[in-house]
């Protein structure tokens, strides 16, 4: 059996079937999240349990008839077929903790617009393709800082704005791929089959699926000119969608190019970047065991374990503080198990004595530059564009929330 023919297998079974550890958030498009904290516990999330997130229709695609266009700033524009992509170029792998931009947004008040997500929009795999650069360098393109590619998805009708997404031409030669396996073996359609860019340590909304379109330029998709005449937009999911609009805000302030791709420098300098563009992943932790609500039955003589996991960006994270007292104190955790790369989880534990009573977990992650995870969000009405004091700034679409959620337990000690 061909790849294509075991992609067509699977889209003929029910959504639900072919996704059974998701809780769908919604059916068309589809968009569903790990049903459980607890199924992150694991290093590697199966495909299965990994999150979707789509904006329009899933397209059905023949692999062999299917190709990528390279324009724009190279010396020889040319199309590309996805055997001359898996065969005709290295091979790299990388294992990525991939998170939805929009993962925690029903942890804003007032609700922020869009799909409720929780925890569950983030999935730890094993992503195999071709480096970006490889090709790039073989047509000619002009690959120095400054430039940017725009990556642009297959998945729009033609009705419909096209999903394209700049990314900065020193990242995409650093490490990018153009992605055809998923744990090794081909992505499923709702993840991108047959090929998808994979952006390591960056929010998902950068890894374009169903890649169509690659074009060098020296500065990011913005105006008219990427407006097509039958309306059309290009423009809207890098200038529009993606960006932190406060609730004083009607619409974002477009840049043609930027200089600082880190979110969180944009977060910190907000003067400088007024409406952040979501870009490399914020640190962040998530406590999995024990899960929100647990009764814990144990010896005087036994201790409670908290588990977890931690993930950052581009900065690798640094250390993981655990609070059984909401906030109040904090205790080192220490790092557990193999250590998969920059753009991999760190699965870390706390070992607690604890006394019977009701108690609120927390877990706070910090990254190599020492920026850790704010404690709250903060109101609309306060207008935060930025980081500031400990809080994350609301925003319209409750995009990159990563503050400290809290979970509760209850300790019973047994004779």
């Amino acid at each position: 059996m061909t790849d294509d023919d075991s992609a067509k297998n699977t889209e003929q079974q029910p959504f639900s079937e072919r996704y059974p550890g998701l809780e769908v958030l919604s059916a068309k498009p589809e968009n569903a999240q790990v049903a459980s904290r607890s199924q992150l516990e694991s290093y590697l999330t199966p495909r299965e349990e990994h999150y979707i997130r789509n904006h329009h229709r899933t397209p059905q695609i023949d692999e062999a008839e299917w190709e990528i266009s390279l324009t724009g700033l190279v010396d020889e524009e040319t199309e590309l077929s996805i055997a001359e992509i898996k065969h005709e170029y290295a091979t790299e792998s990388v294992v990525h903790m991939m998170e939805c931009s929009g993962n925690g947004r029903a942890y804003f008040e007032p609700a922020a617009a869009g799909d409720q997500w929780t925890t569950g929009a983030v999935g730890n795999a094993i992503w195999t393709g071709t480096p970006v650069r490889e090709i790039l360098h073989e047509y000619g393109a002009v690959t120095d800082d400054g430039f940017w590619l725009s990556i642009m998805g297959g998945e729009a009708i033609d009705d419909e704005d096209v999903f394209c997404r700049s990314i900065p031409m020193s990242k995409i030669v650093d490490d990018c791929l153009l992605a055809y396996e998923m744990n090794g073996v081909p992505m499923t359609p709702e993840h991108g089959y047959p090929v998808r860019l994979l952006v390591p340590g960056w929010f998902g909304n950068n890894s374009v699926k169903w890649v169509e379109r690659l074009h060098v330029m020296d500065c990011m998709v913005s105006g008219e000119a990427w407006k097509s005449n039958n309306g059309r937009d290009y423009t809207k999911y890098q200038q529009s969608s993606y960006r932190i609009i406060p609730a004083q805000d009607e619409k974002p302030k477009r840049y043609s190019s930027l200089d600082v791709f880190d979110t969180h420098e944009q977060l910190l300098s907000p003067d400088e970047i007024e409406n952040a563009y979501l870009f490399d992943q914020l640190t962040k932790s998530l406590i999995t065991s024990p899960t929100d609500g647990d009764e814990i039955f144990t010896s005087p003589d036994n201790c409670v374990e908290i588990t977890g996991i931690a993930w950052s960006g581009d900065d690798a994270v640094e250390s993981v503080d655990v609070s059984v007292d909401g906030g109040d104190t904090w205790h080192d955790a220490e790092f557990i198990g193999p250590d998969l790369g920059s753009h991999s989880v760190r699965k870390f534990r706390y070992v607690w004595n604890a006394p019977q009573g009701e108690y609120t977990l927390l877990s706070r992650a910090t990254d190599e530059k020492g920026r850790r995870q704010p404690a709250t969000v903060s109101a609309p009405e306060e207008g935060l564009r930025g980081i500031e004091s400990n809080r994350y700034p609301w925003n319209e679409k409750g995009y990159g929330n990563n503050a400290y959620v809290p979970l509760g337990v209850s300790i019973t000690i047994a004779d």
